[in-house]
């Protein structure tokens, strides 16, 4: 977002809660990231990003963490957690998600190098031929083991629960007990991590018979994630977890319910506020990866232009 924002001319200040990156600044390596076939650690990325949007003009505060954000006439204010203000007359989110992690202390060394929180065709290139496991019981773990299965020798799906019917829809249940290299870890849960430091080698999965050892070099968490929208006003429109809706996403009443105040509806990483907008983790639908919230980033600076030309009333 800072990068092309501050590229196409726009003043630009950046607010971060930690140091900039979010998530992807806490990966020791990031190796589905366009242009970094080696791998690049996530602060490293980070640092290159905050030095270049720099260059074209942006600012960056950190740390900085917005507590508030209120309609101040035609701009807006965001309160800060020390007390400060500052307003804008856009505003982009892209506060990301906290993604429940394994209570491991090790895990943090393979964030990125073998932990993965999304099963996409990025993710699927890596794995082609390898042994993955998946962590959760939910659809969306579902849905990522039947994807990895056509590409992994192996896919392990590990969940805490007896039934896995509990809480998985029955058709993908039938299919992941109806596809060959795809194996059910009932009452069961990961409890260490071995590799190198850099590499994630083996894993360990408990279960009431005993513990096993499995070589697999990628593991997939999908135990939930918690958007980082505490922050906002009730009124900005969000799905049934927190994260919030953009575009067409939002349903006529919460435009309603929110006061949308102008003839034309929410552009499409447009919240139910005019001129706010979600972008990356944050956003509900995104497909929470490094590239395409770097992507989402680039289109949103267009839909800015456009709706700051619209409330100064050019054409």
């Amino acid at each position: 977002d800072l990068v092309y924002a501050a590229s196409e001319g726009l003043s630009v200040l950046a607010l971060d809660a930690a140091a900039p990156g979010g998530q992807a600044g806490l990966s020791s390596k990031i190796e589905n990231y366009l242009g970094f076939p080696s791998g690049v650690s996530g602060r490293d990325l980070a640092e290159r990003a905050s030095i270049q949007a720099q260059k074209f003009g942006a600012r960056l505060a950190s740390p900085a963490k917005a507590a508030g954000l209120e309609k101040d006439g035609e701009d807006y204010c965001v309160s800060l957690a020390d007390g400060r203000k500052v307003k804008g007359r856009a505003v982009v989110i892209a506060a990301g998600a906290n993604y429940r992690k394994l209570p491991l202390d090790d895990s943090q060394h393979y964030e990125g190098s073998g932990i993965y929180y999304g099963a996409t065709a990025m993710e699927a290139q890596l794995c082609a031929g390898s042994t993955a496991i998946i962590v959760g019981a939910g659809n969306s773990a579902g849905q990522g083991a039947a994807f990895l299965s056509k590409v992994c020798n192996r896919v392990h799906v590990v969940y805490r629960r007896a039934n896995i019917r509990d809480t998985m829809s029955e058709y993908l249940v039938r299919r992941l007990e109806e596809t060959a290299n795809i194996t059910l870890h009932p009452q069961s849960e990961v409890t260490a991590l071995s590799g190198d430091r850099r590499r994630l080698k083996t894993v360990a999965i408990s279960s009431p018979e005993g513990t096993t050892e499995i070589e697999a070099p990628f593991l997939f968490l999908f135990i939930g994630a918690s958007p980082c929208t505490d922050w906002l006003d009730p009124s900005v429109a969000r799905d049934k977890a927190g994260f919030l809706r953009t575009g067409p996403a939002i349903a006529n009443i919460e435009l309603v319910r929110a006061g949308w105040p102008l003839d034309r509806m929410p552009t499409l990483y447009e919240t139910s506020w005019p001129r706010v907008y979600a972008v990356g983790d944050v956003r509900a639908g995104s497909t929470k990866r490094v590239a395409s919230g770097v992507g989402e980033g680039s289109v949103v600076v267009q839909y800015v232009h456009r709706a700051l030309a619209e409330s100064a009333g050019e054409t």
